[in-house]
């Protein structure tokens, strides 16, 4: 029987496959095997396992229960549905979802937690504009802007701390109308009972801890998860000897930024044009 190898840096489809193969070698099963305790066909193991097709979520979370791999499947599945994130975000969103806390830091744009669909758009519009991404992948980034701030309406609410650097909040970005609703939706969102917004002002200077976006989490067993991206991949990080100095300089960025007050009010200097 001719066996094709697989390159699980081809793709992320390609690495699911190769994942899900070497869970079923590990256990002797045969495809046709697998694909009766998972109630497919053996044809379709071997479909996914090769690359030739994705796994949906249903088929992912299936897995998972038949391998006993608590979820992990699932996860690896969002970097097949989701082609035009960077690697590690996908696995990143499914934490910020069950998180207690979040805090997090952004540079140059208002974060996708805070976007507004229209602010998200023209976002997204420019990066087609520069090629950088397709149209339906534009499309499938603001599809999961809605979907993460969705994912957030739950009881009780996490605990969301943002410090934006003073670039994401004067970076003009589609008409004035798209700002100003921008604007609006970082005011609501400072009202909220569990929410902080800081913004860390330019003259910080070389006081500010962090020069790229970082985002901490509180999982609700009090672990700490840590996200940063650099221009090529997003990095999870979860132990918790490696994030602890992370969090310290997130509370040092915060004493050091403007309180929710004096950032509201700049925030509402600049939606009247004052600043």
């Amino acid at each position: 029987m001719n066996r094709k190898e697989l390159d699980p840096e081809k793709s992320p489809s390609a690495a699911f496959g190769q994942r899900l193969r070497t869970l079923r070698d590990e256990r002797g099963w045969t495809q046709d095997e697998l694909a009766d305790r998972m109630g497919c066909s053996g044809t379709h193991i071997s479909a996914v396992e090769t690359g030739r097709r994705p796994p949906t979520r249903r088929f992912a979370t299936n897995a998972d229960r038949v391998f006993g791999t608590g979820g992990r499947l699932e996860r690896q599945s969002q970097a097949v549905r989701y082609t035009a994130l960077l690697e590690g975000f996908p696995e990143y969103v499914t934490h910020e979802a069950r998180a207690a806390e979040i805090r997090l830091y952004e540079v140059g744009v208002v974060p996708g937690l805070l976007q507004t669909s229209e602010y998200a758009a023209a976002l997204e519009e420019d990066a087609v504009r520069r090629e950088a991404i397709t149209i339906e992948q534009a499309d499938e980034r603001v599809d999961l802007v809605a979907k993460r701030q969705g994912a957030l309406l739950r009881s009780p609410s996490p605990l969301i701390s943002v410090v934006l650097d003073e670039g994401c909040v004067r970076r003009p970005m589609g008409p004035p109308a798209v700002m100003d609703a921008q604007f609006g939706r970082l005011l609501e969102f400072a009202e909220l009972p569990s929410t902080v917004l800081q913004v860390a002002p330019f003259s910080m200077g070389a006081r500010r801890p962090f020069s790229l976006p970082i985002t901490v989490l509180t999982m609700p067993d009090r672990s700490l998860v840590s996200y940063a991206e650099s221009a090529q991949r997003g990095h999870l990080e979860r132990e918790n000897s490696a994030v602890l100095p992370i969090l310290a300089a997130y509370h040092q960025l915060q004493a050091e930024a403007l309180s929710q007050a004096a950032s509201v009010a700049m925030i509402q200097k600049l939606r009247k044009g004052i600043l």
